[in-house]
């Protein structure tokens, strides 16, 4: 079998089931991608291509970046062809460079990982109270072209949740399944043994310790970090010998950054905060990570109504107790009080709650963390969904040779 990933950042999403595929030694595995920094995996052979400087207005930067991704996808594409190579399915990100592979391999299925369709009204848009301009409106509709020539061109398509697969127009959701890329229960698992180093302070943290964490890719109110920032000003008052750890970096991924300075420096210029015991440990590795969640009294989750973090199931895989956001995305896979503790999202005084709730009963807490671990490894283990990913590949394949 003859697979071409595509995707801007390698491996993306496709991490897991790319190499499981290249260890087979009758499956060529092929990755067009723009990221030239990490190096290739065992087995796939990694095509890198760059694009031009982007100059198109607001309404069109998003729309035209992704067009840019597609030619220069396409010329790979086409190079490949030439050479008489021709992959059995093309299994693409949704984020442009797919958009054109029908018109070099028109009898090729076309799976396409479709992650995220940004609405105007409902999802994210207009949760925090603000109602967006018709400019943010015609913007986002502009900037949706590329994933609806993909939604037109694919053969299927694959969404990570339920909630993830509602965002799409009606009328395309019957073309996507749902399948999540799943979580390594082998690797987030509980270790009641584990330390986590804070370095710059040389402070040794392990599961004894009462450690609040929070750990997101950015500091951003799209994942609630305005308002944790608010519960740890409180919680350093009522809790004396908490610590809180925060891993990320001092940016915006998701939404609009501030005119000046980060949420970061607002939130520290806005409140006293004790730095000898709120720490910001920066982007973690893996493992450092993986640490953090392990050693945990309360780990808390938020997020609007958006894409649902890979980090809330590795949580829930690691046995956390998580206090997350009561929004769409969080209770497609938690239940109050069964594998969590739900706060609604702006309402600090319940967050302060449910975080002192957790610390002040550790025994009722037991039954939550396990099962939150016993939730992932039932409904999102990565082998299974691996399995599930691999035989949908396998079916496309068949269904348009036959």
């Amino acid at each position: 079998m003859k697979i071409l990933f595509m995707h801007r950042d390698f491996p993306g999403q496709f991490k897991y089931i790319a190499p499981v595929l290249a260890q087979n030694p009758q499956n060529l595995v092929m990755f067009i991608t723009s990221d030239d920094k990490i190096p290739t995996m065992p087995g796939i052979n990694k095509l890198v291509y760059k694009i031009p400087e982007i100059a198109g207005s607001l309404y069109l930067k998003e729309c035209e970046t992704a067009v840019l991704h597609a030619q220069a996808t396409a010329n790979i594409a086409i190079s490949m062809k030439n050479k008489g190579i021709k992959p059995d399915i093309i299994y693409a990100h949704s984020w442009g460079p797919a958009m054109f592979m029908k018109d070099i391999f028109p009898d090729v299925p076309l799976l396409c990982y479709f992650e995220w369709f940004d609405n105007a009204q409902g999802g994210a848009v207009g949760f925090d109270g603000n109602l967006p301009s018709i400019d943010y409106r015609e913007t986002i509709r502009a900037n949706n072209a590329y994933k609806l020539i993909e939604l037109c061109a694919c053969d299927g398509g694959i969404s990570p949740t339920e909630w993830q697969k509602s965002q799409f127009p009606k009328e395309f959701q019957n073309k996507i399944k749902v399948i999540h890329d799943g979580i390594n229960t082998d690797i987030c698992k509980p270790d009641e043994n584990a330390k986590f180093l804070v370095r710059d302070k040389n402070l040794e943290l392990t599961a004894k310790d009462e450690v609040i964490t929070y750990a997101t890719r950015g500091m951003e109110p799209m994942r609630g970090f305005p308002q944790f920032m608010e519960a740890v000003n409180t919680l350093l008052k009522k809790r004396p010998n908490a610590h809180f750890v925060i891993g990320g970096n001092d940016k915006v991924c998701y939404g609009e950054p501030l005119k000046s300075g980060t949420y970061k420096e607002l939130m520290l210029n806005k409140f006293k905060i004790d730095l000898n015991r709120v720490h910001f440990v920066g982007g973690l590795d893996y493992d450092e990570y993986l640490k953090l969640l392990q050693i945990s009294s309360v780990h808390v989750y938020s997020t609007y109504p958006f894409i649902l973090s890979w980090s809330i199931l590795e949580a829930m895989s690691v046995g956390c107790c998580i206090v997350a956001s009561n929004t769409a995305p969080v209770v497609e896979v938690m239940q109050d009080n069964f594998n969590g503790l739900l706060f609604d999202f702006y309402n600090l005084e319940q967050l302060v709650e449910k975080v002192e709730y957790a610390l002040d009963n550790k025994d009722k807490m037991k039954k939550i963390r396990n099962n939150a671990r016993q939730t992932v490894i039932e409904k999102y283990e990565l082998k299974n969904l691996l399995t599930k990913q691999i035989e949908y590949i396998i079916n496309l394949i068949s269904n348009k040779s036959n």
